[in-house]
């Protein structure tokens, strides 16, 4: 571009040169005869109109014909134009006049403009079929017309991505959360860019006040709303939405695994309580919250669904809106006292139990009994003794007590898998009963032995496998080291006038006692191997069902009527006729159609369709542990 705009002023130069050297050479003075002379060009006569006659013509030559050439470089490298110069009067010169007759032509030294060298990298080459140059019009520039200034404004997402990686640690800080959920919630926000999850714009997101309103009934699942209490924050402080946006998560993510169970550890208050506790991830919580259309309702699915934990979730919800109390009689601390004992704390005692007034302050049966019926309401142990244990009880208000006894209740119901399974077994060891559930109906209901305190029953889910018929019975290793060993060191035929045989392998030792009537598993037995070497069975003392309190075993759960039990769980195939014909015929092993789930729980609390609380006495003291263990929560 530069280059055409000196060649075309250039060339507008040398023509208006030129035709003032022709006009000048034209006007020549008389005494200059030496000097060349050029004919005046022939003008057009000018006509001069008269009026009412002819115009007049006057003859004006045309003026020479002018011809540019803008070529540089020395003449003699044009042959064409040297041939039609004279050489006397030929210069090296950029422009020239058509020699005609008598005309002369001149020559003007132009030098051809310095330029800049080109850089042949910018020297863009032509393509094969592109036309040349000088058949490619002529280029007009134009320029841009000025633009309105644009505002770009960043969503509030990407704006509190930043935030959010400097804040996380801050909305982390939650109690109780564990240091590989709080890694995991940091992955998640990583994979999501650190975008957040519940603020939108300068508030919480719709799915964000579903997550705040359902922590906040927290209450309503015997769970303690302080343990997510959602940060406060302004909605300008671009800090303060990041942290809370992390700290909704972390909360949501505490809030699912403690409805799974996760507020305290059953192996940690008794190695005889094993529950598989199935807590989910946080992870996992993440994914089925962001993913929801309601996460809120997915929240609170994380909270046992079976019915039994529904009627104690109403239970608790009809006594906290009933605000009527009993009022509470203060009793002073002092000795334990028991039936018969003289104390100045009996009318005060009775007052508490709703008796009435005694000549003498005599802690008598009636006294006894009524205690004994409110240690069992409580969890304790029935006794009828005040203890201090007890005395603290009767100390604290009824509903008060009622409630955190539904509560300890309410979180042993966490301890079970989600899915019972739809044909089932459950025994509830302190009420001495099992039960079966098949296609999600009651089919048959029995009672049951459990074990003694001292050898209890553990407690935990599993799936019975198969069924032995005529079962041998292999004492276990803490009945072997109380009463066979020390019978065997003073009698070397213990074992054997009882029935068993003692086999020996090295320094080890094993007693078994053979299939038969006086066997201590009796006919058939109910396998779910498990840690604890534990199972259903039959048994020879069949007397033993008659009575109420049946806490008699060694640990395992001795079934009532153990034949009908294993026409259910064995299907049609094997019929209680065809099972008994096999009694007496030798050891033999039948497995399940398929794995039947079967659960030994600790029901303390049981709320029937009515409404109506029935309690059980606390065997183990597993429920007072559980009590005890929620109300220590930091």
């Amino acid at each position: 571009m530069r280059r055409r705009l000196l060649a075309e002023s250039a060339s507008a130069a040398i023509l208006a040169l030129a035709l003032g050297i022709v006009g000048a050479l034209a006007q020549e003075a008389p005494h200059e005869a030496a000097a060349p002379r050029l004919p005046l060009p022939e003008l057009p006569a000018p006509l001069v109109m008269l009026p009412e006659a002819a115009p007049l013509r006057l003859d004006i030559p045309a003026p020479p014909e002018l011809v540019l050439d803008l070529r540089t470089g020395p003449a003699e490298e044009q042959p064409e134009l040297a041939a039609r110069l004279d050489a006397t009067e030929l210069v090296t010169g950029a422009i020239s006049v058509t020699p005609q007759p008598e005309d002369r032509i001149f020559l003007l030294d132009i030098p051809a403009p310095e330029l800049p060298p080109v850089d042949p990298a910018l020297t863009a080459r032509p393509a094969p079929d592109a036309p040349s140059p000088a058949a490619l019009p002529a280029q007009i520039e134009i320029a841009p017309p000025a633009l309105p200034e644009v505002v770009l404004s960043l969503p509030s997402a990407l704006e509190l991505a930043a935030r959010i990686a400097q804040r996380a640690e801050e909305g982390l800080a939650v109690p109780r959360l564990a240091q590989r959920e709080r890694a995991d919630i940091l992955a998640a926000y990583a994979a999501n860019e650190n975008r957040p999850f519940w603020i939108e714009g300068k508030g919480w997101s719709p799915a964000g006040k579903q997550l705040v309103a359902q922590l906040a009934r927290a209450g309503q699942d015997g769970l303690r709303p302080a343990d997510y209490a959602v940060p406060a924050f302004e909605a300008s402080d671009k800090d303060g939405l990041a942290e809370a946006d992390v700290r909704l998560s972390a909360l949501a993510v505490l809030y699912a695994r403690d409805a799974r169970g996760g507020r305290i550890d059953p192996r940690r208050l008794s190695k005889m309580l094993t529950p598989e506790l199935d807590l989910p991830s946080a992870t996992e919580v993440l994914s089925e919250l962001a993913g929801a259309a309601d996460p809120g309702a997915v929240l609170a699915a994380y909270n046992p669904q079976h019915e039994g934990y529904r009627r104690l979730k109403a239970k608790l919800a009809t006594l906290r809106s009933n605000d009527e109390d009993v009022p509470s009689v203060r009793i002073p601390a002092g000795p334990p006292l028991r039936l018969g004992m003289r104390d100045q704390r009996v009318p005060l005692v009775r007052a508490r139990l709703g008796l009435g007034a005694s000549e003498e302050p005599v802690f008598d049966r009636s006294t006894a009994t009524a205690l004994a019926a409110f240690q069992k309401q409580a969890g304790l142990r029935a006794d009828g003794v005040l203890s201090n244990q007890t005395l603290a009880a009767l100390g604290s208000p009824p509903a008060a007590r009622l409630e955190n006894d539904i509560i300890a209740q309410m979180e042993r119901w966490r301890w079970l898998p989600a899915d019972l399974g739809a044909s089932h077994v459950m025994v509830n060891v302190p009420e001495f009963r099992m039960r079966m559930v098949h296609d999600g109906k009651p089919v048959h209901d029995t009672r049951v032995i459990v074990g003694k305190p001292q050898s209890a029953t553990p407690i935990f889910s599993h799936k019975m496998e198969y069924v032995v018929v005529n079962p041998s019975w292999y004492v276990p290793p803490s009945i072997l080291k109380k009463e066979f060993l020390p019978g065997l060191k003073a009698d070397p035929d213990y074992a054997a006038k009882r029935g068993y045989v003692v086999t020996r392998r090295g320094n080890s030792i094993s007693v078994r006692q053979p299939p038969g009537e006086r066997n201590a598993l009796g006919w058939i037995k109910f396998m779910f191997p498990n840690d604890h070497a534990v199972y259903l069975h039959d048994t020879p003392n069949r007397r033993l069902f008659a009575g109420n309190k049946r806490a008699l075993s060694h640990g395992c759960v001795r079934v009532e009527n153990p034949f009908a039990l294993a026409d259910l769980v064995l299907g049609p195939e094997w019929t209680n006729e065809r099972l008994k014909r096999l009694i007496g015929s030798g050891e033999r092993t039948i497995r399940l159609p398929q794995p039947l789930p079967i659960h030994l729980v600790y029901n303390t609390l049981v709320v029937n369709e009515a409404g109506a609380i029935t309690t059980f006495e606390d065997l183990y003291g597993f429920h007072r542990l559980v009590r005890t263990a929620l109300e220590r929560l930091s």
